[in-house]
């Protein structure tokens, strides 16, 4: 099976650039018409060789593969410079993200004058003045070390991500003290997360990485697959499967005896252990070929969310303050049933019906009958 073509770059909810616009066939307004077999049916050969073609014709789609190259030369110089970019910014960013992570383990306390500045702009954002926290708050606040649950309480303030965590992991994500990224010598890049000492795995950091195949297409990486780690579980804490009983009798003595075994089971932890293309000798029927294609795209999507947003933001997050200006609850997130356009004073604003109808004002529903309903995403 041929391995998912995924865009490096994340379109959701962006303008339209270099790297995401659509590639939308233009239509043909020319009046030629080739006298030669329909295009659908000559593209079955997937080449510019196809004896369907007049040898004219040949010539010039050969030209035009030519041109199409040179384009694809500067197009795979185009996705370097915006590697090397990245990862020159990223060098930039380190420094503060160092700040950030000794910030949240309690290793270093702001300055009166960066907490001002960071005052000043929250304060711009809400639109207010922010009041003093009350002297019994702060001798509450002044037990803690750093910010407790920093990163759990990001990680579930992420929908996406949220949605994998279940109360088991928490225990275990409390201890979380960092996450960071790096680029690859080759097109790649590695999330890493740096654990406190926990009673669940000894490993003080897991990874995973996720490669891009050599070779750029249209201008951008494309996806080729994720590498997890081994997480060194100790013994009976493995949160990635759980232990099933069962009873069996005998059929002969009428004895019965408990049996164990461990099965999967959900777990956020499941994130370094990723879907895997199978062998080239075990074929894949298509719903498990389609199956396939969509966990692998929705393990490439979450190791993006963790790259360009929950890294970068990660004290919006916190705060929830990211879930302002994320397009999490879309248009997907309602139901497309159909109302009668409605003013705020709950008359209706089609112009084309009868007033004088007062039957039809006597069965107008109470203010807020069939109102729509909106789904929590």
């Amino acid at each position: 099976m041929d391995k998912a073509a995924l865009d490096i770059k994340n379109t959701s909810s962006s303008a339209p650039t270099p790297q995401n616009t659509p590639i939308n066939a233009a239509p043909i307004t020319s009046a030629f018409r080739p006298n030669f077999t329909s295009i659908s049916e000559a593209m079955e050969s997937q080449g510019i060789n196809n004896p369907q073609y007049p040898a004219n014709i040949q010539r010039r789609l050969f030209g035009l593969k030519y041109f199409q190259s040179k384009h694809a030369e500067l197009e795979g110089q185009f996705q370097e410079e915006v590697l090397a970019l990245e990862k020159k910014y990223l060098a930039l960013y380190q420094p503060l993200y160092n700040k950030r992570s000794e910030v949240i383990r309690g290793q270093y306390e702001p300055s009166a004058d960066e907490v001002s500045q960071g005052k000043k702009l929250e304060e711009e954002e809400q639109g207010a003045p922010i009041p003093e926290p009350s002297s019994v708050k702060e001798d509450e606040d002044a037990m803690a070390t750093g910010i407790p649950e920093f990163w759990l309480t990001s990680l579930k303030n992420h929908p996406q991500i949220s949605d994998t965590i279940t109360e088991r992991d928490e225990q275990v994500l409390q201890h979380l003290t960092d996450i960071r990224m790096q680029y690859m010598d080759k097109p790649g890049f590695k999330i890493e997360f740096e654990f406190a000492p926990n009673d669940f795995f000894s490993n003080d950091i897991l990874s995973k990485t996720y490669y891009y195949q050599e070779h750029a297409y249209g201008g951008d990486f494309v996806y080729d697959r994720a590498e997890g780690c081994s997480v060194d579980w100790k013994e009976g804490k493995d949160l990635t499967i759980a232990v099933e009983t069962k009873k069996q009798r005998h059929k002969g003595t009428n004895k019965t005896r408990v049996v164990k075994r461990t099965v999967p089971t959900e777990s956020f932890f499941n994130f370094f252990s990723p879907p895997e293309f199978p062998d080239e000798s075990e074929e894949l029927d298509e719903e498990e070929a389609e199956g396939l294609d969509a966990k692998l795209e929705a393990d490439y999507e979450v190791g993006e969310e963790f790259k360009d947003k929950i890294i970068p933001h990660a004290v919006d997050y916190f705060t929830g303050r990211a879930l302002d200006f994320e397009d999490f609850a879309g248009d997907d997130d309602f139901e497309d049933d159909f109302y009668d356009d409605i003013s705020e004073d709950g008359d209706s604003l089609d112009d084309d019906e009868d007033d004088d109808d007062d039957d039809d004002d006597d069965a107008q529903p109470s203010k807020g009958e069939n109102a729509p309903e909106c789904k929590q995403s």
